[in-house]
């Protein structure tokens, strides 16, 4: 028999439609596997959307190392001890630890979380105030809208120059009003607006972001009477090194030089976005097993059906069989034909699934953006074009496992006894 046999696809579709319900509640079974397969794939990328977009668009090899207060007695020092780092320490880590590519340094004004209250002629708005150097663009990168970010010269001559978000501009200004080159004032202080920028993701701790002011941190540091002391450092790594391979040195060159003891664990808080994103990563790989382990149940619960009915099917054609062999029909002819059955009836069931299965995805996201219904933990549900090719060749492959047992059991039909048979 050939592929395109019209004879042999003559026979399936009479042998599929002799018994529609029976071939209906048949297929059922695997258009539900698939279907179900898709959905919870397409709800975990969903998932997996909106965990990566919390983490903004920080670059994934960084790090942020703050001091707090000593739990170690250290060199005659008390233990309870406060320290600050200082600017020092950017030179000092990146002449220690080559694997080093960024060491920006950072202060807020009021302290984390901190907001403080920015005028504008007679309009007022709580917003964070940063001190910051134009290497923090490479760690979190910013959409610039209008003007620029900090620059060197700013840093040298401790311009007072600030860069807003676009909500602080919308709080500030009235609609069409142009930002460059007006003043804010903050704490007291005037600063020149010489920049806007955007949102770089749709997450809603990016959102939070679009209300936060950049300042040079050498203009910070003076203005705000903090002299040379640094919040806490963030740090990027050069191409190929870890950082969590670099972090314990950065530990160990800051306890030295602000007299910490090395085996003081809380002298230092520090949070490491790679590790982070390394656990999200694995975790999402144990989701998508276990979404593929019970999709495949499923599934293999649906070819086990189908399975099951062709043996039914085959003892009702055991006559028809039996004339087959009798004028000369291969095993392999009766073999093929039954295979072809229960892959046709597996393959048009399964991609039914994979259709529909995909609408939906499609509908949801349709109307959670509609409807401004996404969350920092759930966005934009969808299915891989790779996945659904993967899942399109597990229902073939599938439908001709199913069809080999019904299959040889055809082909071992005696002749003889199959014409003596009734029906």
């Amino acid at each position: 028999m050939h592929f395109f046999d019209r004879d042999k696809w003559h026979e399936i579709w009479v042998v599929l439609t002799r018994n529609p319900l029976r071939t209906s509640l048949t297929a059922f079974g695997v258009f539900w596997g698939i279907f179900m397969l898709m959905i919870m794939l397409g709800s975990g990328k969903g998932l997996e959307n909106g965990i990566n977009k919390s983490f903004g668009s920080y670059a994934t090899n960084s790090m942020f190392i703050w001091s707090g207060r000593t739990s170690v007695a250290y060199k005659g020092l008390p233990k309870g001890r406060s320290f600050s780092l200082k600017n020092d320490d950017v030179a000092i880590l990146k002449d220690r630890i080559p694997e080093i590519n960024i060491v920006a340094p950072r202060c807020q004004l009021g302290g984390y979380r901190g907001a403080q209250e920015i005028y504008r002629n007679n309009i007022t708005g709580s917003f964070q105030v940063m001190g910051d150097v134009p290497e923090f663009m490479i760690i979190k990168p910013q959409k610039m809208l209008e003007g620029r970010f900090i620059n060197q010269r700013d840093l040298t001559d401790k311009r007072k120059v600030a860069i807003i978000g676009s909500r602080v501009k919308t709080v500030l200004f009235d609609r069409g009003e142009e930002a460059i080159g007006e003043f804010i004032r903050i704490s007291g202080v005037y600063f020149k607006v010489v920049g806007v920028f955007g949102s770089m993701n749709e997450s809603q701790n990016n959102e939070s972001d679009l209300e936060t002011i950049y300042v040079p941190i050498s203009t910070f540091q003076q203005s705000f009477n903090y002299g040379d002391r640094v919040a806490w450092l963030s740090i990027n790594t050069k191409e190929g090194h870890k950082v969590s391979d670099v972090e314990p040195k950065v530990i160990a060159v800051l306890s030295e030089q602000h007299m910490v003891s090395p085996n003081d664990k809380r002298a230092f808080g520090h949070w490491n976005i790679e590790k982070m994103f390394l656990k999200m990563s694995n975790l999402f790989t144990g989701i998508n097993f276990l979404i593929w382990l019970v999709g495949s149940g499923t599934l293999l619960a649906g070819i086990i059906g189908i399975s099951n009915i062709m043996l039914v099917v085959v003892k009702e054609r055991t006559k028809e069989i039996g004339v087959r062999k009798a004028i000369g029909a291969r095993p392999w002819a009766i073999i093929s034909q039954i295979v072809s059955e229960t892959v046709v009836l597996t393959a048009v069931a399964g991609y039914l699934g994979l259709v529909v299965g995909v609408f939906i995805l499609e509908v949801i996201n349709f109307f959670l953006t509609k409807m401004e219904a996404e969350s920092d933990m759930f966005k934009h549900p969808e299915v891989d074009f790779n996945v659904a090719i993967t899942a399109t060749i597990v229902i073939i492959f599938a439908g001709a496992i199913a069809g080999l047992i019904p299959a040889y059991k055809a082909s071992k039909i005696d002749p003889v006894i199959a014409l003596k048979t009734d029906g």
